[in-house]
This record gives structure tokens, C-alpha cells and sequence, in this order.
């Protein structure tokens, strides 16, 4: 099937950018998680180094997105697995209001928490 411009401009399709650019970008920040890990095998002093960087008001800041970004994949993966999966059919674009509020309502939680 063939995207043309006018199926770019939906909701569906914004839905399917944002599933696959959160992938992507939570797929870029494994590697990050399992150097922390690493440093947490190599003992408390190489641990408490990386704590302290992960302090600052930027490394927290990126780290609230990394919530929202998990967020918005798990709830935008979850419409998707119910439309495969369920007996829906069509695109059911209230469905992606829902996972973005989700992901949002979740990063407030995050924000209230940290």
C-alpha cells in the first residue's frame, strides 16, 4: 500500500511516527541503562560517580522523557494489539488520544514523584 500526503496528515498515521520513534529512541538508551549496570558490578565508588552525574537537572530532565517515551510505546504497542488482536476493525483514533493521555498523565506522575 502506498502512502500518499493525505494519509500522512491523520491521527493513524502520527499514532504509528510516535510508536516507532519512541521505539527507536528507548532502543538507543539500553545501551546507556547496561553501562550503569556495569558500573554497578564494578563497585560502589564507579556507582556513586555515575549517581551523582545522574543528579543534574539535564540528566533528569532526559530521564523524565525516557518515562514518557516508555509510556507512549507501551500504550501506543497496546492499541495496536488490540486492534490486531481484538474484533475491532478500522483505525478507532480515539483509542490514540487515549495512550497519549496515558503517556502524559504518566510523566506528571513521574514528575510529582521525582
Amino acid at each position: 500500500m502506498k502512502t500518499t500526503p493525505e494519509s500522512r496528515r491523520g491521527a493513524g498515521y502520527r499514532a504509528f511516527l510516535a510508536h516507532r520513534l519512541s521505539g527507536l529512541a528507548l532502543a538507543v538508551f539500553l545501551p546507556a541503562h547496561f553501562l550503569t549496570l556495569g558500573l554497578a558490578l564494578e563497585g560502589a565508588e564507579a556507582l556513586d560517580r555515575f549517581l551523582a552525574f545522574a543528579e543534574l537537572p539535564l540528566v533528569k530532565a532526559a530521564e523524565w522523557s525516557l518515562v514518557v517515551l516508555l509510556a507512549t510505546h507501551l500504550g501506543l504497542g497496546a492499541r495496536l494489539l488490540v486492534l490486531e488482536l481484538g474484533p475491532w476493525r478500522g483505525l478507532r483514533i480515539a483509542w490514540v488520544g487515549w495512550a497519549v493521555g496515558i503517556a502524559a498523565v504518566t510523566g506528571l506522575a513521574f514528575l510529582a514523584v521525582a
